[in-house]
């Protein structure tokens, strides 16, 4: 499953305005090759979202559903029970670690100093969110590689058609894409997102070739 996700590369970080919207926001990824979808609890219904994407992918090895924005123990509980397979928060919180160690699922906690982020692989944390990757920045990646060569680090937020070679060139072994994924939605319908998540993957693939 690690393997899979750092493969695909790219984490869909979908916030819908709906049900409906989120699940037609992440098929039209998943059509553009971006195949890590991180369903956010700011989305109404996210745990129906995921359990309606798990089941529909389900025989798909390549396409993997999790839950983003897990703020407490209560949302990771809903969220396994759901389906999903990795756990994303903004922050790292040692009670949802616990959880993700004991059902053998992967979270990934938000940090933004280097003792977070030596917290979160002493949590067992396979991949940790740089968060907010905006903020940060692509230096971030490096800067943290000088001493702690060995973390997996993933930017969300501030991550863009035109900057994630930048991303890739630091050292990101992942990131989380979301506002720029649906930006076009309103004017173009739900087939902007598969362009735009095609543009991205295909970045991706460029770059790792």
């Amino acid at each position: 499953m690690l393997a899979c996700m750092k493969a695909n590369y790219i984490f869909a970080v979908i916030r819908g305005l709906n049900e409906e919207d989120a699940i037609k926001i992440s098929k039209a990824a998943v059509k553009g090759n971006i195949k890590n979808l991180e369903i956010t609890y700011t989305t109404p219904n996210a745990s129906s979202v995921i359990k309606n994407l798990s089941e529909e992918y389900e025989d798909d090895e390549e396409v993997v559903v999790g839950a983003g924005t897990v703020m407490n123990l209560d949302i990771a509980q809903e969220a396994y029970e759901a389906g999903a397979k990795f756990l994303v928060s903004p922050h790292f919180d040692p009670e949802i670690a616990d959880f993700a160690n004991e059902k053998d699922i992967y979270y990934m906690p938000g940090c933004a100093t280097a003792t977070e982020i030596v917290t979160a692989m002493d949590a067992k944390c396979e991949i940790i969110k740089v968060f907010p990757g905006g903020v940060l920045g692509p230096n971030f990646i490096s800067d943290i590689h000088g001493p702690i060569p060995q973390v997996n680090l993933m930017p969300s937020g501030g991550v863009s058609i035109d900057n994630i070679e930048t991303w890739m060139e630091k050292g990101a072994v992942a990131v989380g894409v979301g506002s720029a994924l649906s930006k076009e939605v309103a004017d173009k319908g739900y087939e902007s997102v598969t362009n735009i998540a095609r543009e991205f993957s295909d970045k991706v693939k460029a770059f790792k070739k």
